[in-house]
């Protein structure tokens, strides 16, 4: 079978998550590929499926006609459904939802897309989120829905030694987009109050300039100024994915941590490729995160919008030493078991033959 995967661009989670899924889906004698509308800073010239990136319609009917998909899962794109079949594309197409933000902007955007979504989508499919689970058997109980956790590979993906660096002054990292919904502006509230109890504290955040809001990165800037944090704040942009395992390891064994302060989350990558780099991880209690952050057995969760309380939390995470190690091997482990990727093509390839089959069903 051929699988062709949507998406806006190659970049952030969604992307890493293209191509893990891809390549495991290619061991199991699925045909996966990825289409993105325009390039992105994730994009790596070399991979070993097909990407294209084109959003012109001649371009994309020749791929669509040429590849004979048996599936189009599209990711978040619903307006995509009706110009694939303009574009003469007949078999069959899923939406997956990997985001959309919170409960409330998510029911605005499945509003806007019902016409399109009911009268193309043959399933719909959401990595284990509890508010998008609920809305989308709200607004469309007609639609087979498939709900799995997203796969990682953590064999690739993994802890490494970072030479001449022990636990000296404690990292507090972030990675995300400078908008809204990724709340930057907690992190920095956060890191503020927790640079009072570690004086050599530093801060690294991870950032796609190329997708900033460039309003929300104008009081970016306003904030670091007036919280006075240059010194020790470092933003680093576009970073290739391969890389991202040194600086989560090397975040771990400084004693720090992956501070997660989203509001909406679907099942945010890098808390696992955190989690699989021993990089414990403090998370703002969307339910998004749930299924990767368990408190204080696979992470810590705190209360959205309480800095007193993560402040808290990371204090404990960094200085609770047994607590702190519990974690770090119960993450990995955690990602190694819920995380599977044999498990997700397992049910990726179910999910397929039902779709394909038109047998429905419930998903899993």
């Amino acid at each position: 079978m051929k699988v062709l995967f949507v998406f806006y661009v190659p970049s952030g989670g969604v992307h890493s998550l293209n191509r893990q899924r891809c390549l495991a889906l290619r061991r199991h004698g699925i045909q996966a590929d990825c289409l993105y509308y325009a390039w992105g800073a994730g994009f790596q010239s070399l991979e070993d499926f097909p990407v294209y990136l084109t959003r012109d319609d001649r371009e994309t009917a020749h791929i669509l006609r040429s590849r004979n998909y048996d599936l189009i899962v599209v990711t978040s794109d619903f307006t995509c459904f009706e110009r694939f079949r303009k574009l003469g594309y007949n078999g069959k197409m899923a939406l997956e939802i990997q985001g959309y933000g919170p409960p409330e902007l998510a029911r605005r955007r499945l509003v806007e897309g019902a016409p399109s979504i009911q009268a193309h989508a043959s399933a719909l499919l959401n990595p284990n989120t509890p508010h998008i689970a609920l809305l989308l058997q709200e607004m469309y109980p007609s639609i087979p829905l498939f709900q799995f956790n997203n796969c990682f590979d953590y064999e690739r993906f993994t802890y490494r030694e970072q030479a001449g660096h022990g636990a000296d002054s404690p990292i507090i990292a972030w990675l995300g987009r400078i908008e809204d919904n990724k709340n930057w502006r907690e992190f920095l509230y956060i890191g503020y109050a927790l640079q009072k109890h570690y004086p050599q504290l530093k801060l690294w955040m991870f950032e796609d300039s190329n997708l900033a809001d460039p309003e929300e990165k104008v009081q970016f800037d306003r904030m670091v100024e007036l919280l006075q944090l240059s010194s020790r704040l470092t933003v680093r942009s576009n970073v290739p994915n391969d890389h991202m395992m040194h600086y989560f390891s090397r975040i771990g064994d400084s004693g720090g941590l992956l501070c997660s302060t989203s509001k909406a989350e679907g099942s945010p990558q890098a808390i696992l490729e955190a989690m699989s780099c021993r990089c414990p991880v403090l998370a703002a209690d969307c339910d998004g995160v749930f299924a990767s952050v368990v408190h204080n057995i696979t992470g810590k969760n705190y209360r959205l919008g309480d800095i007193e309380h993560a402040v808290r939390e990371a204090i404990e995470l960094i200085d609770n030493g047994p607590l702190r190690q519990n974690i770090q091997s119960a993450a990995l482990l955690h990602v190694q078991t819920e995380f599977n990727a044999e498990v997700y093509c397992r049910n990726f390839i179910g999910m397929l033959q039902e779709i394909v089959e038109g047998r429905g069903g419930n998903g899993f």
